[in-house]
């Protein structure tokens, strides 16, 4: 799989980029009225919504912006919080504040990626991400998503795999 440039860069290209890991770049019309991000970019990329990924930030601190992690899961299902923090060493996980999601990410909701965050946070992959040979993750804007091979992706991110849905 090639890169494929886009006019603007985000950091999480920028990041690939660096570290030598091929992606193909997608952009969509992103819709303010769109009810849920991931379901719009699988309708806008036509790709079925167990291929296309959303990136989710967690906390497994006593407080929803504390300990943060990643969650990268399918946008056609619904990340297990139980499964996460057992994934992460902890007996459950909350959902991350969301300005603790921003600022630590760096990145807007909607728009979060994995990859090229402000500060480095855990990341767990979801499993069934290896059944396919490319997935969709976030590129790092609302309307932007990267291609990319499952295996990549968690090199890019230092990511554990687990099935992390319910």
């Amino acid at each position: 799989m090639g890169k494929k440039k886009q006019a603007a860069s985000t950091p999480a290209t920028a990041a690939l980029d660096a570290a030598g890991i091929s992606y193909v770049a997608h952009s969509y019309t992103h819709s303010d009225s769109a009810e849920s991000y991931g379901a719009e970019a699988a309708q806008q990329l036509g790709v079925s919504g167990d291929r296309v990924f959303k990136t989710l930030m967690v906390s497994t601190g006593s407080t929803a912006a504390e300990d943060l992690a990643v969650a990268v899961v399918p946008v056609a299902a619904m990340l297990d919080l139980k499964a996460i923090g057992m994934a992460l060493g902890k007996k459950k996980a909350q959902m991350a504040d969301k300005a603790a999601a921003q600022r630590r990410s760096g990145y807007v909701l909607g728009g979060i990626s994995p990859f090229g965050q402000r500060q480095h946070s855990r990341t767990v992959i979801d499993s069934s991400a290896q059944q396919f040979e490319t997935v969709f993750i976030s590129g790092g804007r609302r309307g932007f998503s990267l291609e990319i091979a499952p295996q990549d992706a968690a090199q890019a991110t230092e990511a554990l795999w687990a099935a992390i849905t319910s």
